[in-house]
């Protein structure tokens, strides 16, 4: 009768958003793997799409579900009682629908924060080896401006007196050498060249 074709047209609008679903849902797996790997503005914008797909997909099927519990809900003198089970049968699809599009959109939202997250780590480890450098050149360039100063050796027995040393321009390099060298060790001692965490 015509409640069974009215049954069978939700019935295959309804199952046609599982495929849809389970596109969606594969997507979701690839940015995971991604992101994992090697995340980067690709993804964000890919997350971003996939998300407002999911928003789209909720915003229909959460109409399409309320009506379906109507129809299975209230008594109407046009649908037959056994239709009626076909239909519970087809609210049940719809259900399901909205679960699976719900546990899609926290998957994104997780994947958001591990994008973040991994954007985050990459650059602290980038902010960790310029901080390094930084640290290892600031003293030798403190060395290098002092002996880079002018300086007039014969006013007086302060004036520099290394400047007309013969082995001046060695011993600065050897102890440029030891400041770096000290510190490196410095830092692999406290766990930052490499992948242990610091000591506390």
């Amino acid at each position: 009768g015509c409640d069974y074709l009215c049954y069978a047209l939700l019935d295959a609008t309804v199952d046609s958003y599982f495929p849809i679903i389970e596109m969606l849902g594969e997507q979701l797996e690839e940015l995971e793997l991604s992101v994992l790997a090697c995340p980067n503005d690709k993804d964000l914008a890919k997350l971003h799409e996939v998300k407002r797909d999911l928003f789209a997909l909720r915003r229909a099927a959460w109409p399409l579900r309320e009506m379906l519990f109507s129809l299975v809900r209230d008594e109407f003198d046009l649908i037959a009682s056994e239709t009626r089970l076909f239909l519970r049968d087809c609210a049940d699809h719809s259900v399901q629908i909205l679960d699976l599009v719900e546990t899609d959109r926290e998957l994104c939202a997780d994947l958001m924060d591990l994008y973040l997250s991994s954007v985050s780590h990459r650059l602290n480890n980038v902010m960790k080896v310029l901080t390094i450098i930084s640290t290892i050149f600031i003293p030798l360039t403190f060395l290098a401006g002092v002996y880079g100063m002018n300086f007039h050796t014969d006013a007086g027995p302060w004036s520099m007196p290394e400047l007309k040393w013969p082995f001046g321009y060695a011993a600065f390099w050897c102890v440029t050498v030891v400041i770096a060298g000290g510190l490196l060790l410095a830092f692999e001692r406290l766990g930052w060249l490499g992948k242990r965490g610091p000591r506390g």
